[in-house]
């Protein structure tokens, strides 16, 4: 909900870091995968209990998935590495309540339910992109992406502001991760009638 105006903010100081980082040998590609490395590590960290430790590497995987896009645009996106930026997204949006339902039997429950609603909400956002594409009706105000980018209530800042709460709250995870919950359905149902409007 708030990715658009949250990217106008940061994306001046990502691109000019980019630029510096271009001019080594480091490609967009390793960074997102180094980003996905970054994902576990703060999940490993979880289910020890070091929720600092587990929420700064929470931002630095997000400072690296805001880099490498950077990055790709200043040398040139790739098929592949749209690709492979979502399956790295993916290990980042699951690997975190998978670790904190790993920690203690009391979050199991609602770090299934979170990450069933991932589920949908990935599914709604995947499909609508694959069949808009034919269809050629993105506006474009996600910026370049590998696909058509479907806005909806829970996006990426959203997703990260829940993250640091499950870090600095964690005796409240299952409520937290239920309202999380939730609030993806409600996504997934905000989309389904955005297809049904869009797509003929």
């Amino acid at each position: 909900m708030f990715d658009v105006q949250l990217r106008r903010l940061v994306n001046p100081v990502l691109i000019r870091m980019a630029g510096w980082i271009t001019e080594t040998r480091i490609s967009a590609n390793m960074m997102t995968i180094s980003g996905a490395g970054l994902a576990l590590a703060a999940a490993f960290f979880v289910t020890q209990s070091h929720f600092a430790a587990a929420l700064g590497f929470i931002l630095l995987n997000r400072i690296f998935d805001g880099l490498d896009g950077a990055m790709a645009r200043i040398n040139g996106p790739t098929e592949f590495g749209g690709y492979l930026d979502t399956i790295c997204d993916y290990v980042f949006y699951l690997s975190i309540p998978v670790a904190f339902g790993l920690m203690n039997a009391a979050n199991q429950i609602p770090a299934l339910l979170l990450i069933a609603s991932f589920t949908l909400t990935a599914v709604s956002f995947l499909a609508f992109a694959a069949i808009a594409a034919r269809q050629t009706s993105d506006d474009g105000a996600h910026g370049p992406k590998a696909f058509i980018y479907s806005t909806g209530l829970m996006e990426g800042a959203e997703t990260i502001a829940f993250f640091a709460l499950f870090c600095l709250f964690p005796d409240f995870f299952p409520t937290l991760a239920i309202v999380f919950a939730a609030l993806c359905l409600l996504t997934v149902l905000q989309r389904i009638l955005r297809a049904a409007k869009s797509l003929h």
